[in-house]
């Protein structure tokens, strides 16, 4: 099964991951471009945050365990992105930035963050989190919808492989099925 690009291989791995295939989403749904200033929170190994990097004019990482953010510099080494800042901070306490175009959330509670991403985020910027289970999706919403966030909406995005043969394609077995939820809100 094709689950990384070669970009991905190259990476080192400590905490899960936001696969490229929600990656993806974030990144569209979101409306980032070249010009984008971008707020991530539970920094992990890196990927979501350089992801971004990639695309973005600048992004902030915030994580509170210095283990994970050793692990996001290394990868920001590897693929030589200088556009980042990793911060070894709690964003439940607070976002130093101001009009960004995008803060995702990857990480336990995030509806403790909302407050903070409000005065960050610019008008009509997006807050995004990624969940594993539908009682925190739940959770955060309720809590967005108090916080009179707009456009409001959670998906779930799955990938099936194909098996192409000559005598015959059908759907394999295997693929990359939940792997978490993704709560959009706008400013």
């Amino acid at each position: 099964m094709f689950l990384y690009p070669p970009f991905y291989r190259k990476l080192k791995r400590g905490p899960q991951v936001i696969l490229p295939k929600d990656i993806a989403l974030i990144i569209e749904f979101s409306s980032i471009d070249k010009n984008s200033i971008c707020v991530d929170a539970g920094t992990g190994s890196g990927w979501l945050a350089l992801s971004l990097a990639r695309i973005c004019k600048f992004v902030y990482s915030y994580d509170k365990r210095p283990d994970f953010i050793n692990i996001a510099m290394k990868n920001k080494e590897i693929l030589n992105i200088d556009n980042i800042e990793f911060k070894n901070k709690d964003i439940t306490k607070g976002i130093d930035e101001r009009n960004v175009d995008l803060v995702a959330l990857d990480m336990p509670n995030p509806e403790l963050v909302i407050k903070h991403a409000k005065k960050a985020l610019r008008d009509n910027g997006c807050l995004v989190a990624y969940l594993p289970n539908i009682e925190q999706v739940k959770k955060f919403v309720l809590k967005l919808e108090k916080s009179k966030f707009k456009d409001i909406y959670t998906v779930e995005n799955m990938v099936r492989d194909l098996l192409i043969r000559k005598e015959g394609s059908r759907p394999t077995n295997k693929g990359l099925w939940h792997t978490g939820y993704l709560t959009f809100a706008y400013k």
